[in-house]
């Protein structure tokens, strides 16, 4: 339709050859451009992405919030849809966003994030409905929050719209996987509190972890996913535990 927006499709990889096929095929009746930012993958990421028909641009990983905002300046279109590699439009979200190119009522739209883990989607816990603001203009505001935990953050006086359908994120294959990223990401987010100048202390240290599994796995309804419901959220305080351990660490000036 002359009428119509034309949306710039972004995703951000390294090491992502498991999920970029079924990331990129969704986007593909929705956007009129796919850019892949990648981090130097080593493994065919960056040659999958091209053959399926993405520009792929190289880009040193300085941070989730970095490369995300200079993925956005890479792209032709004034609208973005912002993808992680683990994440595909659901079939019920790509018809609301078709929706949306046709009638453009808001410069920023959000909708819920489901995850699957394990081959499991998971309704509680605190991961749902996640919702995300991923469509949206290049004006309408800018990547920020706390690394790694990226968000979208509108600007004064921009309306936001919810979309009906979820966006699928594909967390992880394994148990191991999760494990892996929580010892990498407590890392991240320990040196991103020092940063911002928050403290930790014992009390920290033994009562956020419990505080954040009594909060998922009784309050957000994690105890009603089953065994992975009571495996995510002791994992989720595991993660709350070593991000306070390792601030402290860091104020100590010890190495993590």
């Amino acid at each position: 339709m002359e009428n119509s927006i034309k949306i710039s499709g972004v995703i951000i990889t390294y090491n992502e050859k498991l999920n970029i096929e079924r990331c990129i095929l969704s986007l593909r009746d929705i956007t009129d451009e796919i850019i892949v930012v990648d981090s130097f993958s080593t493994d065919s990421t960056r040659e999958l992405a091209s053959a399926l028909g993405a520009k792929v641009i190289s880009h040193t990983f300085e941070g989730h919030i970095e490369q995300k905002n200079f993925a956005m300046n890479q792209c032709q279109h004034d609208w973005i849809l912002s993808l992680d590699a683990d994440e595909a439009i659901s079939n019920e979200l790509k018809s609301s966003i078709l929706k949306v190119k046709e009638n453009t009522q808001s410069n920023a739209y959000s909708f819920n994030r489901r995850s699957n883990y394990c081959g499991k989607w998971i309704w509680h816990c605190g991961w749902y409905p996640d919702v995300k603001t991923r469509l949206f203009r290049k004006d309408a505001g800018a990547w920020g929050g706390r690394n790694p935990h990226d968000q979208f953050i509108i600007g004064k006086g921009q309306k936001t719209t919810h979309l009906s359908g979820d966006l699928l994120h594909y967390t992880f294959y394994t148990v191991e996987q999760h494990k892996k990223q929580i010892e990498n990401f407590s890392t991240i987010s320990a040196k991103s509190y020092f940063e911002l100048g928050r403290k930790s202390n014992g009390f920290k240290v033994i009562f956020s972890p419990i505080a954040k599994f009594i909060r998922n796995y009784f309050l957000k309804g994690g105890i009603l996913d089953g065994y992975y419901g009571l495996l995510i959220c002791a994992l989720s305080a595991k993660a709350t535990y070593l991000k306070y351990v390792k601030l402290q660490k860091i104020q100590k000036g010890q190495k993590i």
